[in-house]
């Protein structure tokens, strides 16, 4: 089993989304982060204004998918939340070492699906 966690630009979260469902992953977690990678930030303009936002919003979406679609989970991330420009995001794989569906007290892949 493996834990996803992509950074991506908020207006790509529903396309990323629906792509995963699509997949089959049947469990997303999203929340709402700020941050920054090598841009350092922006530029932004407010009523005719400069200011600098060193903190960028993006959304943090984790999954966790059975071993053997990580693959296919990786790719359909990649390709809905790409723009080809600065600021896309990142994408990060984890091992997991167990899960457990707290209701039925199913472990590990059967607690995935």
């Amino acid at each position: 089993m493996r834990l996803i966690t992509a950074i991506i630009r908020p207006f790509k979260y529903e396309s990323v989304r629906e792509a995963l469902s699509d997949l089959g992953v049947t469990g997303i977690t999203a929340t709402q982060v700020t941050g920054f990678g090598r841009q350092r930030g922006q530029t932004e303009m407010y009523r005719g204004a400069e200011y600098e936002v060193k903190e960028i919003p993006k959304v943090k979406v984790e999954v966790a998918v059975p071993s053997s679609l990580l693959e296919s989970a990786l790719q359909v991330i990649s390709q809905a939340a790409e723009t080809g420009k600065i600021g896309d995001g990142k994408i990060f794989v984890t091992s997991l070492s167990g899960a457990v569906r707290i209701r039925t007290g199913e472990r590990d892949e059967k607690a995935l699906i």
